[in-house]
């Protein structure tokens, strides 16, 4: 009886353990005997509303077009015509449209012209509808002696795939013009094995190239070998890279009657989480299943192996850890900025007032500094009366981290704000806060997913002297983290939301020597931080949707770096050249993020992401600080990793200090177009004079103005 036990026990785990593969589940079925008695292929339109069917009765060939009442469901289908196209083609094999439907392309193992194997490709007036077709008007292209089977083409027209019966092969054609047969080279393919009474008869790949079915029929009653094989290409819509299943799927215990499959297809616009295919023996049927999950026809889609999905899971986990070093490094430069100007009366370095569309923006900048924010001498006055000084540094970067076996490439664009004020204690102590909002763009790719990242921070900082020449900056921080992504395979595309929270905290040790108006200053960083992001689900893929799990994501880093920086006097002002050197080593612990299919939790897991790192950093930048009052700093930053990938940032800051009866605002709409504003306001006896004008930046159509204001108070 233990043994018994024991061995129920493990059974039990290795189904846990191993992979289950899918299996079909019947839905329903819609006779097609009255348009044809031998249905071989099939499609559906993008949105599920009409399925077309080709066959032939003897020598007269039929492209019979639907209308689906309910979308994706044959079972509500209503016939809209059955067109008769047996003066092209006399036995039509399998039906495909290019794109957008304005061609549908129909394969024939005997033709009108020379009774010739030949593919016809006729043109639609109104997209998808066979009505439209001209059955004269037609461009055939002649297949010697292939007696081709089944068609089909990669996402942008320029790979043709013919499942070729007599050569038992499939054949890969390239198009010098998309979608045109015509200009088809000469092909390669690979073998495929063959026993007695079984015919190749369908044939198919996914809308990422990474997965191909072949139906193998039997045509003498051999219900044994009634099969859809599956295929796996390491290189998309490449069928040298195709590898077999060593599953199948046997359609024949499903139903009571003896079938032979034609062709096949998926409902590819809504995650192919449903087959369909033809039976040219069991009552001239169109057959309908749902699938477990996309494509589960022998075995679900592996995401962990699509390049893009992974790519967007390591950019998220990237940008999180970027997002620690994005919200620290203006707050550091803040204070080597403050070391090198620590004897300036004014430490307010930006008097630019910021306008943002998003209303929450521009509350927070007008409720953190009012005043500090304009370029109104009373109000300089008032910050350092006070002690309070006000800064905002801009942060545009530009990144690119290249493809590798498990990832796509990935380009990172990030722009930011971030606002601040500190205050002296004492003769070289200070301390203050800062507010950033970033976004961070990134495409992942070259089908269209990507994701865009928004977050906004509240830092903390204290500089502090450790003895003579030697300082140690401190600031500690959080962040509220929003995501929306977009997942694009080509022709289903799903989008998801998630939320996430971070905790980050940077300590650097730095000690500055001096000669010669020259300062070299080496310093030690420690970056820490922690990250949660929550788990979410894709929609708009049915069984290609994915439910992703809560993420934690580690962060420590170490850097070794120096800054040097020099004191040139020019005519009434200084110029601070700085350069700056620094090598971070990451040694992070390695995050794991666990997903499943939302059709049927079918869990995957990729393992050691972003979880050690090495890369330098160098900057060049300067500060220009003018008797007028002008005030300019700015660097470019470039990160390079140990291997491949790169960042390039840039940073800007500036202000000018005017009469006290002139004022000078610059506002910038960054959010949703760019758009400027610069104002110009003085008081002349009396009156105010306000000169105002503005400019679209980036608008084809030219949307620029100027106005000029006069006013008093009686």
């Amino acid at each position: 009886m233990k043994n018994i036990r024991l061995i129920f026990i493990v059974f039990i785990g290795l189904l846990i353990h191993f992979k289950v593969y899918a299996e079909p589940v019947f839905v329903s079925d819609k006779g097609v005997t009255t348009e044809m008695n031998t249905p071989t292929g099939i499609v559906l339109n993008p949105s599920g509303s009409k399925m077309y069917v080709t066959g032939f009765s003897s020598d007269t060939g039929f492209i019979a077009q639907y209308s689906l009442s309910v979308a994706f469901s044959i079972s509500s289908a209503s016939l809209d015509e059955n067109k008769d196209i047996s003066s092209v083609l006399k036995r039509p094999q399998d039906i495909k449209f290019n794109s957008d439907g304005t061609k549908v392309f129909v394969i024939s193992t005997k033709s009108q012209t020379g009774n010739k194997d030949s593919i016809a490709a006729w043109s639609l007036s109104t997209p998808y509808d066979i009505t439209t077709l001209s059955v004269s008007d037609d461009a055939e292209t002649f297949f010697s002696g292939t007696d081709p089977r089944a068609v089909d083409f990669n996402t942008d027209g320029s790979k043709m795939f013919i499942l070729e019966q007599s050569s038992n092969r499939i054949a890969e054609y390239k198009l010098s013009t998309p979608y045109d047969p015509d200009s088809k080279d000469s092909g390669v393919g690979i073998s495929i094995s063959k026993v007695t009474n079984q015919f190749y008869q369908g044939f198919g790949m996914s809308s990422d190239g990474k997965k191909m079915f072949v139906v193998k029929a039997d045509h003498a009653g051999n219900n044994a070998i009634n099969v859809i094989e599956e295929y796996d290409l390491s290189v998309p819509f490449n069928i040298k890279t195709a590898v077999i299943n060593t599953e199948v799927y046997n359609s024949e215990p499903d139903h009571e009657n003896e079938e032979s499959i034609g062709g096949i297809t998926f409902n590819f616009s809504q995650g192919a989480n449903k087959l369909y295919y033809v039976d040219f023996r069991d009552g001239d049927l169109a057959r309908e299943f749902d699938l477990p999950c996309a494509y589960g026809v022998i075995s679900c889609m592996n995401p962990t192996s699509d390049g893009d999905d992974v790519g967007s899971v390591e950019a998220q986990s990237s940008a999180t850890k970027k997002l620690i070093q994005h919200t620290s490094y203006p707050v550091l430069n803040r204070m080597e900025w403050l070391r090198r100007n620590k004897d300036s009366m004014n430490l307010t370095k930006q008097n630019l007032k910021l306008q943002f569309s998003n209303e929450i923006l521009a509350s927070l900048s007008n409720l953190l500094m009012p005043s500090g924010l304009t370029n109104d001498n009373s109000s300089l006055n008032q910050s350092v009366s006070t002690n309070w000084s006000y800064w905002s540094e801009g942060t545009i970067s530009i990144g690119k981290v290249g493809d590798s076996l498990s990832s796509s490439a990935k380009s990172i664009n990030t722009t930011a704000i971030t606002i601040g004020a500190d205050k002296k204690i004492g003769k070289d102590r200070i301390h203050g806060f800062a507010f950033r909002f970033g976004s961070d763009d990134i495409k992942v790719g070259n089908l269209g997913s990507a994701l865009d990242m928004g977050a906004l921070s509240l830092t903390l900082y204290e500089t502090r002297p450790a003895g003579d020449d030697k300082f140690m900056d401190i600031l500690i921080g959080a962040s509220a983290i929003k995501t929306n992504l977009i997942n694009n395979s080509g022709s289903v595309s799903t989008d998801g939301k998630r939320n996430g929270q971070q905790i980050f905290s940077s300590i650097k040790f730095r000690e500055t020597f001096t000669k010669e108006k020259i300062n070299f200053t080496p310093n030690i960083k420690l970056d820490l931080g922690l990250t949660t992001l929550s788990d979410y689900v894709e929609k708009g893929a049915d069984g290609l949707n994915l439910r992703f799990g809560r993420q934690n994501i580690g962060t420590i880093v170490t850097s070794l770096g120096s800054t040097i920086d020099n004191t040139i006097n020019i005519n009434n002002g200084v110029l601070k050249p700085n350069i700056q050197l620094e090598y971070n080593a990451d040694i992070s612990p390695s995050s794991r993020q666990v997903f499943e299919y939302n059709s049927n939790g079918e869990n995957y897991v990729i393992e050691n992401i972003n979880n050690s790192t090495h890369n330098f950093k160098g900057s060049l930048g300067f500060d220009l600080i003018t008797d007028s009052g002008l005030l300019i700093t700015s660097n470019y930053e470039r990160s390079q990793n140990k291997g491949v990938g790169h960042t390039d940032a840039f940073y800007f800051a500036g202000s000018l200090s005017s009469r006290k009866d002139e004022k000078y605002t610059f506002g910038i709409d960054g959010i949703d177009s760019f758009n400027t504003k610069i104002d110009y306001k003085r008081s002349l006896n009396g009156f105010d004079i306000i000169f105002s004008s503005n400019y679209n930046l980036t608008s084809l159509i030219p949307d620029y103005g100027a106005n000029i204001e006069v006013s008093t108070n009686f």
